[in-house]
């Protein structure tokens, strides 16, 4: 059905937020080896220019609110790739909570900085994080603060490295040539991402995959800060340096390592849920209810006390 095309991108959607939280919390333990973390920092820091939405500057050390945006890219040689996944997720300290929107991939909207109306996911292969960036801002707008983009296919191998995860599978499921019984299972790196990828073949939808997402965050962040993960520190930076890119400096991520500790218990998933998709000119879009994109703007804009 055309209609999976709607969440294709999903399937990375929460391993995206891991990522995120892996790459905040882990700053605290790296501390002890600076030089291992300041290499990978270097690699991963690619600063971009600031938002014009923002009249002053925020400051993650006084606990403003912020926001970021997730990337997932499927980078291949001699090719810019396309952000596959986007995710938004606004934090505010004070209420020490998360709100995580994904972005339908197939979403027709204004391109910014390209002079078109195409998918969403085109603006980082048009321009980069840049351009993807002030087209989400343009699409919500709200200000996107930092960004962290991700090459997905070597994610899985942060989790490898961890020697793979372990979740308690509420429901026997089955895809492609994969079986998850139910219970206590162990996931390798692809696994995980199969795994959190699973719709159709849950009778709750989308419902039992934000169940098995949830899983997957809270798994791999307490793998990540028990005593044999961080024996492998090395190899973890060394995973996030070579697959991650951000904005974030060393010093904010160890603000939020140290004042945001609880953030990963707290994230609440929004979903557009009400729009519709068809066809012009043989391409495919999905469109947005004009209502529902409406509250999630305000629902954005009141989490980051924006007016």
């Amino acid at each position: 059905m055309e209609e999976k095309k709607w969440y294709k991108q999903k399937k990375y959607q929460i391993i995206l937020g891991i990522v995120l939280l892996l790459v905040l919390g882990v700053g605290g333990y790296a501390f002890s080896l600076y030089n291992s973390f300041n290499s990978a920092l270097d690699n991963m820091h690619h600063p971009v220019d600031k938002t014009d939405k923002r009249e002053n500057d925020i400051s993650i050390k006084k606990q403003d609110p912020f926001s970021v945006l997730l990337l997932g890219v499927d980078e291949r040689a001699n090719d810019s790739g396309r952000s596959d996944t986007m995710i938004v997720l606004s934090v505010n300290p004070k209420e020490e909570s998360v709100k995580m929107l994904s972005i339908p991939r197939d979403t027709k909207t204004e391109i910014v900085g390209n002079g078109t109306v195409e998918k969403i996911n085109h603006a980082y292969a048009r321009g980069g994080a840049e351009m993807a960036i002030a087209t989400v801002e343009n699409f919500l707008d709200i200000p996107i603060d930092y960004y962290v983009k991700v090459n997905m296919e070597g994610f899985k191998d942060i989790i490898d490295t961890l020697n793979g995860v372990t979740v308690v599978n509420d429901m026997d499921l089955t895809y492609k040539n994969y079986h998850f019984p139910k219970g206590e299972i162990e996931l390798n790196g692809k696994e995980a991402l199969i795994f959190s990828r699973i719709r159709y073949e849950d009778p709750r939808g989308d419902f039992g995959r934000q169940i098995r997402q949830k899983q997957l965050i809270q798994a791999v962040l307490d793998k990540g800060t028990n005593l044999s993960s961080l024996l492998k520190i090395d190899d973890i930076l060394g995973n996030l340096g070579d697959n991650i890119k951000t904005n974030f400096t060393l010093k904010e991520m160890l603000n939020i390592q140290k004042q945001y500790k609880s953030l990963n218990k707290n994230i609440e998933q929004i979903q557009f849920e009400k729009g519709s998709g068809g066809k012009e000119a043989g391409v495919w879009y999905y469109y947005p209810d004009a209502n529902e994109l409406s509250e999630i703007k305000q629902t954005f804009k009141g989490h980051l006390l924006l007016k």
